[in-house]
């Protein structure tokens, strides 16, 4: 991964230039990532001309060397952003880039006052995650790998999908299965929510256990390489009744129908709108996030 990082790295560099600052600052962990392969949890990226400098403290240093290739590592002194203030200063690096999304106000203070009079931060947000959007055959391939193991966790725990069981155990046997399959861990809080529950379009798994003829709705996703799977599925607790086989239709057939209004230039919004013109048409319009998972 060392050239496909270094190439990365070109391509800030061709931002900076196009947006004239001498670097950019990068102090969110994935974007540091993207650009290096470093793990650690704590440090910031500076990329300029002269090459790519992670300051971190002394937790991280021997983890950096391993993990980076053709980065030098600056060992932090005192706090993290009065460091990196003074390693701007000290290099003469006068529009210094940066994203106000991935800074609070204390930290940029801190650097501010570090960074001195001669220097001025440059508002460059959302530059490295330009470049995230456009995915290589190599992140391609992770991305797809991560989808597959969580379609995987989700065909071993249907079976468990019964009277009695509680959504916060279901919750624990998907995250557990996902490790189990080399997953470093979980996308986000695995979703269970049963019965009424299942409208809710963010419920944290319950002590609340499973009840006959009641929909149960599973939102799980796996992290694999440092790439996210997200999946939603609905399913039925026994034998599903005729209404909410009618539902199932009505909801694939929705998806058939966005699915079919995906092409270039198209917004999300026309997608979404096809989707729902389809439930609306069947009644189900107002249901939508309840049963949005469903396939």
């Amino acid at each position: 991964m060392g050239a496909e990082h270094t190439k990365r790295r070109k391509g800030v560099l061709a931002e900076l230039a196009d947006r004239r600052l001498d670097c950019l600052l990068v102090t969110h962990p994935a974007n540091w990532y993207y650009l290096t392969g470093f793990t650690g949890e704590s440090g910031a990226l500076v990329i300029s001309r002269d090459g790519a400098t992670l300051v971190t403290d002394g937790r991280f240093t021997v983890q950096a060397k391993e993990e980076m290739t053709g980065v030098k590592i600056e060992l932090q002194q005192g706090s993290l952003y009065a460091a990196v203030g003074a390693f701007l200063r000290k290099k003469g690096l006068g529009r210094v880039g940066y994203d106000a999304n991935h800074l609070t106000l204390a930290q940029w203070n801190a650097l501010r006052k570090a960074l001195g009079s001669k220097a001025r931060g440059v508002e460059a947000t959302g530059l490295v995650a330009s470049l995230r959007m456009r995915k290589d055959a190599q992140e391609l391939a992770v991305m797809r790998k991560a989808a597959i193991l969580a379609g995987e966790v989700l065909e071993g725990v249907l079976k468990l999908v019964r009277p009695g069981v509680r959504e916060s155990e279901l919750g624990a046997e998907i995250e557990y299965q996902m490790k189990r399959r080399g997953a470093s861990g979980a996308s986000f809080e695995t979703i269970v929510a049963s019965g009424p529950r299942s409208a809710l379009p963010h419920a944290r798994p319950t002590a609340k256990k499973l009840r006959k003829n009641e929909l149960v709705v599973l939102d799980l996703g796996a992290i694999l390489g440092h790439y996210c799977s997200d999946m939603t599925r609905t399913v039925h607790v026994g034998r599903a009744s005729k209404r909410v086989r009618e539902w199932y239709r009505s909801v694939q057939e929705a998806q058939e129908a966005a699915v079919a209004a995906v092409q270039a230039g198209v917004t999300c919004g026309e997608v979404d709108a096809a989707a729902r013109e389809v439930l609306k048409k069947n009644g189900l319009e107002s249901i939508l996030c309840t049963v949005q998972g469903t396939v």
